[in-house]
């Protein structure tokens, strides 16, 4: 009986993960709080809330540190470059990383990121860390740079 209690409590927890949309998942995994404040505000929030589904490439933390603080601070500052740059990171559709091919992939933004597979998947040069964060609407790939539109 315990077994059962556990099991079932697991399941529990798995499904209630999975209720969380995009933004909630990578708010709840405390390593996107850069992409949470962009996408405030570039006011996309409530479209990665949407139905969905979408692929989202999440740049970390660390990922967006990597750029220059003017460079971050001016693109904070300019919600148009700033919501072309953070629908550049998401894809239509839910990609899961089992059926994630080498080639182009048109992006939300609307241009396509170069998908490469040699040697780990990096997305136009951005290293894919970890993959397959499953949200109630997509999923969530994260990334170790942030990738910009050409």
């Amino acid at each position: 009986m315990k077994k059962l209690l556990i099991a079932v409590a697991v399941a529990a927890a798995s499904m209630a993960a999975q209720a969380k949309d995009i933004v909630d998942t990578a708010v709840a995994a405390g390593q996107f709080n850069t992409l949470a404040t962009a996408l405030k505000a570039a006011g996309l929030v409530d479209t990665l809330k949407g139905p969905g589904p979408f692929t989202v490439f999440a740049p970390t933390d660390a990922a967006f540190a990597k750029l220059p603080k003017a460079q971050l601070d001016a693109l904070l500052a300019d919600k148009a470059k700033l919501t072309a740059v953070l629908t550049y990171h998401v894809v239509p559709g839910k990609v899961m990383a089992a059926d994630v091919k080498p080639g182009s992939v048109k992006t939300v933004q609307g241009a396509s990121l170069t998908i490469a597979t040699d040697g780990g998947v990096k997305v136009d040069g951005a290293r894919v860390t970890a993959t397959d964060i499953v949200a109630s609407n997509g999923v969530i790939h994260v990334i170790d740079s942030v990738v910009l539109p050409k």
